[in-house]
């Protein structure tokens, strides 16, 4: 009989994942901080121990007296964490497992590959829902893609699936810190916690849930990227059951993005208790949702792949991941060296444990037409080849190039111009950022670091493009080998206005030398003019 060593083996997932280790016929020992905790679960599971352990303790001395086969860390938190307990392990020749959602945790494992070959053992790091179930369901559903451009997940707990001290403090350590994403074809930095987003999970003949869910900073921001030739962007957000609680953590998030407080990982000890407090309400269903974004055969599809489970057992797809790979491990099924668990297992693995679970799940696929095409309809095929890769914006893409901006001198046309947050006068290097969700695009232009944002979008035949609270809707008509954006009417918070108040512009785009060129003024009645600039842009591939 095998001997499996769990650390944190009575905790929240650690208590699960011993019972299951122990339903597959291995020897568990519970071990923990807590020695009577670990004593009264391994009491009520066959063939199991409990022992008094700390990761931060002596863990060779354990290791040495009981000899486990493998040691399985589900203790946490791992931000900020060190790699001594894999180390021990390969010293002891003993394998190391870990459900670890820490980024730089999970990624900095291969580190330890040449190591662990050479003692004969395997380093398993982030065997858990990231990145391991994340990275089975985006291989099943970037299978026969020839590009990937975007990847959404993200993932909603039940609210009764009560989290444990080391599940909170490690949300609570990204909560208003920087986390640095693949956006636009660069590396970006969002706020942790930011970026919300009402996610809807539905899979047929189940009722859908819809939760607000957030930002949240996991491994797969860096192994999904570096799984693809394309380097499609990533972004994961998570989310508790009531949006209160979502939108409660956004507001704690802002005196850290402002530099007031450098964390919220102290004040874990007191969400724990008001958790529990709201443990009754809510429901046993927790969700998660991949979707990706590709070209299949020259066609643009969406694919979405979503996860439901009922009656609380939720808690339990965490632990997954590990049982199948102990069970792997058992079989002489991996070999030595040290990496993460993304790309180890597939979703039809995951689907043999599904089965003895109330757990739904379901795979769609959409096409898509991009929003220029949409509006201009067969003119659209007439555009020049680089006109209309500018406008193929499907996912996430990016841009770059050189523009020149003048400014208008008075003292109105300054003032708008600060408003709407338009660059300064001069030369600028130009990223532009292409993200579409639903078919509306946002596009972000960084003049030299200084950044204005708008979001695009079709309404009764023509383009809409949106600043703030503003709203102005074009033609586009043909002009020489690009087009032309000519407006036709405009409102304020959807309250139309005259259109011999409007902006007086004409935005001209057309192909030269191979690239796409850009010349766009912006003039006010009365006021004159207030922005003007021209460029070009190349694709960045």
């Amino acid at each position: 009989m095998k001997r499996i060593l769990v650390l944190g083996g009575y905790g929240g997932f650690g208590a699960r994942l011993s019972r299951r280790l122990a339903s597959d016929g291995f020897e568990v020992l519970v071990a923990g901080r807590n020695l009577e905790a670990a004593k009264a679960l391994a009491a009520r599971l066959p063939h199991a121990i409990g022992l008094q352990a700390d990761r931060k303790g002596d863990i060779s001395a354990i290791l040495g007296e009981h000899g486990p086969f493998l040691l399985i860390d589900a203790a946490g938190p791992f931000q900020q964490s060190d790699d001594r307990v894999p180390r021990a392990c390969m010293e002891a020749g003993i394998h190391y497992f870990d459900l670890a959602d820490a980024r730089d945790f999970v990624g900095a494992i291969r580190c330890l590959d040449e190591r662990a070959k050479a003692a004969g053992v395997t380093v398993i790091s982030g065997a858990s829902s990231v990145p391991a179930l994340s990275g089975a369901a985006v291989a099943d559903l970037a299978k026969d893609m020839e590009e990937v451009h975007s990847i959404e997940m993200s993932i909603s707990a039940s609210n009764r699936a009560t989290a444990g001290a080391s599940v909170a403090s490690a949300m609570l350590s990204y909560v208003g810190r920087p986390v640095r994403l693949w956006r636009g074809r660069r590396w970006q930095d969002a706020m942790g916690w930011h970026m919300l987003k009402r996610e809807t999970y539905a899979t047929a003949g189940r009722r859908p849930l819809h939760r607000l869910v957030a930002l949240a900073d996991v491994p797969d921001h860096d192994l999904l990227i570096e799984s693809f030739a394309e380097r499609p962007s990533v972004i994961f957000r998570a989310g508790p059951e009531f949006a209160f609680q979502t939108l409660a953590l956004w507001l704690l998030s802002w005196p850290v993005a402002w530099g007031w407080l450098t964390s919220l990982r102290k004040i874990s000890r007191f969400l724990l208790p008001l958790q529990r407090l709201t443990a009754r309400l809510g429901t046993a269903r927790s969700a998660m949702t991949i979707e990706i974004k590709g070209i299949e055969q020259g066609a643009m599809k969406a694919r979405r792949w979503t996860l439901i489970a009922e009656n609380g057992d939720g808690v339990e797809i965490p632990t997954l991941p590990t049982q199948l790979l102990a069970r792997a491990l058992r079989d002489g099924r991996l070999p030595p060296g040290a990496r993460h668990a993304g790309g180890l297992l597939s979703l039809e693995d995951f689907r043999t444990l599904f089965r003895d679970l109330a757990i739904t799940e379901e795979m769609t696929e959409a096409p898509y037409t991009p929003l220029y095409q949409r509006v201009m309809g067969p003119a659209f095929a007439h555009l020049s080849e680089p006109v209309r890769a500018m406008h193929h914006v499907f996912g996430d893409g990016g841009a770059k190039g050189e523009a020149v901006v003048t400014r208008g001198r008075s003292p109105l046309a300054r003032l708008v111009a600060k408003i709407f947050g338009f660059p300064a006068a001069g030369k600028h290097a130009l990223h532009v950022s292409f993200e579409e969700n639903n078919g509306i695009e946002e596009w972000t232009r960084d003049f030299s670091g200084r950044r204005f944002r708008s979001h695009l979008s079709e309404e009764n035949g023509h383009l809409v493009e949106r600043f703030g609270p503003f709203r102005f809707a074009f033609d586009l008509p043909i002009r020489g080998n690009g087009l032309s954006m000519a407006m036709r009417h405009w409102s304020f918070l959807r309250i139309p206005l005259p259109l011999f108040l409007a902006p007086q512009s004409v935005a001209h785009e057309w192909a030269e030398d191979g690239r796409f060129h850009f010349d766009v003024p912006i003039a006010l009645p009365l006021i004159g003019p207030v922005v003007h600039y021209r460029g070009w842009l190349k694709r960045i591939d």
